[in-house]
């Protein structure tokens, strides 16, 4: 970076910076003047300019050698989740970021030496990038130095619009289908559990959607007081009902394609009156739900819906349900039923605890969960009670010792107990992408059982594991381990699922 000052190692230089944005986090703005507040705030911007360079160029050169697979990560989106803990937004932002390194050589160059911020340099890319390669140079040049020089925001816009149109005369034979390659949909899931859904659509494709709304969309009546907005919305539900309900769809991992709707027990009780004592508990999981839902909004959960209230009992209705009793673990009550234990053997532990007592947590938390499953156990029993003569059926088996396929009834309770991928390193692919793994290879006597079995997506199980040769155990708390080949590295996840009987 030209007069950049020199260090003995990069080590050096992050505890400085650590050190100087730990200074300025902790001065008091209120003592300061208003011109050392304005000064603050143009150097943090040009800092930041700065950042972005330096980790598009580290970034750059970690993806190209694939450093991300030393965790077991996929890719270096993956990898920056996991391991920086970012959002998935910000590591592709990061990934973009690198990727410019290499199509937009000098807006990264600018950004190392503070000629622009951050955020214009994005724009001057997203610009540019549009234009054949043979004037993309030039033009991120001009660009950057009217930027530089103060030009308004607008009028770079106008400007990289000029650039574009004379490239366009200038090549009449450009590739027809550029605004094409722009098409995009995303679908994402708010705090309360709602989508938003933003995109580009090709003329063609919003024809297509334009006339299937319409069609929908037609008030049901005189009655029907629903504004055009709201008619359109319930007109697009319809459509992927009718989709599903068609059978029109691929399988996903070998499976029909199906919508999965997250019920409580306690929504399902108030649709028979209740109790004061329920309706308080019903609070009280009805909070939990509100949790899990938000959870989910963040990392796709199984891409099903959690639905409590009257969306519930709507859906509760008609909906052709599967019951699959769901809890877990008290850890709070583990030390007590270890402590018991160690007791009644005759050994006491002497401190802190070492590898035979935490052998002994995992069995007795194992024998524990086993407990409560099973046709006979305790969340079987409470199915068949609670949940009447039309749900009160027979358990379906959920150990069926060594066998060639993974049946519904085992399949769809791991899927629901998991959630997404178990990766212990993590992972957010959503179950409906994910594929049932055994733990113990089934070449090896491995057994088709919900506590032998765990959610992996496709390049974990088919790769990392199959093809890497890294191991992944299920422990009884719920929690997975995995190693690599040669045990160099051993990840841990955190937090197990609620866990299925």
């Amino acid at each position: 970076m030209g007069n950049a000052p020199a260090f003995a190692s990069v080590r050096e230089a992050l505890d400085m910076v650590h050190a100087g944005l730990g200074y300025l986090a902790a001065a008091d703005p209120v003592q300061l003047s208003i011109a050392t507040q304005a000064e603050c705030l143009r150097e943090l911007e040009q800092a930041d300019a700065v950042a972005t360079a330096a980790r598009a160029s580290f970034l750059t050169m970690f993806t190209a050698v694939q450093g991300y697979a030393d965790d077991g990560d996929y890719n270096a989106v993956a990898w920056l989740m996991h391991r920086t803990g970012i959002t998935r937004g910000a590591a592709v932002g990061h990934t973009a970021w690198a990727k410019r390194t290499g199509t937009h050589p000098k807006v990264l160059a600018a950004l190392a030496t503070r000629q622009v911020s951050e955020s214009v340099g994005r724009l001057i890319c997203l610009w540019t990038s549009r234009l054949p390669e043979k004037f993309r140079d030039e033009s991120d040049e001009l660009l950057i130095a009217a930027a530089a020089a103060g030009l308004p925001l607008e009028d770079l816009a106008a400007l990289s619009a000029e650039m574009y149109e004379r490239a366009r005369g200038d090549l009449p034979d450009e590739d027809p289908d550029r605004d094409f390659a722009d098409r995009s949909l995303k679908l994402a899931t708010t705090f309360g559990g709602a989508g938003v859904v933003h995109g580009d659509l090709t003329p063609e494709c919003a024809a297509a959607v334009a006339a299937v709304l319409d069609a929908l969309s037609a008030p049901a009546g005189a009655e029907d007081d629903r504004t055009r907005d709201q008619r359109y919305h319930d007109a697009l539900q319809e459509a992927m009902r009718r989709l599903v309900a068609a059978d029109l769809l691929p399988e996903r991992a070998g499976q029909p394609v199906k919508i999965w709707a997250h019920i409580s027990l306690a929504d399902l009780l108030r649709l028979n009156g209740s109790s004061a004592l329920q309706e308080q508990w019903t609070a009280q999981i009805r909070a939990q739900w509100a949790a899990r839902r938000a959870a989910a909004s963040e990392t796709g959960s199984d891409g099903a819906a959690w639905l409590d209230g009257d969306a519930a009992e709507a859906i509760a209705c008609d909906a052709a349900m599967a019951p699959i009793v769901t809890g877990e673990v008290n850890v709070e009550a583990l030390e007590d039923l270890v402590r018991l234990c160690v007791e009644l053997g005759g050994r006491r532990p002497d401190g802190a605890r070492d590898a035979a007592w935490a052998a002994l947590e995992q069995a007795v938390i194992g024998k524990a969960v086993d407990l409560l499953s099973g046709p006979g156990g305790l969340a079987s029993f409470l199915r068949r009670r609670q949940l009447g003569v039309r749900l009160g059926g027979p358990s379906l088996p959920l150990d069926i010792g060594v066998s060639e396929t993974v049946p519904a009834g085992i399949r769809n309770a791991v899927l629901l107990r998991d959630q997404h991928c178990r990766w212990a390193g993590w992972c957010d692919q959503p179950a409906a992408a994910c594929e049932v793994h055994h733990t113990r290879h089934k070449a090896n006597g491995g057994k088709t059982s919900v506590k032998d079995c765990v959610l992996l997506c496709r390049f974990h199980h088919q790769v990392t594991i199959h093809r890497w040769g890294w191991t992944l155990v299920l422990n009884p708390d719920g929690t997975t381990t995995a190693w690599n080949k040669d045990k160099t590295k051993v990840l841990h996840s955190h937090g197990p699922p609620a866990r299925a009987g």
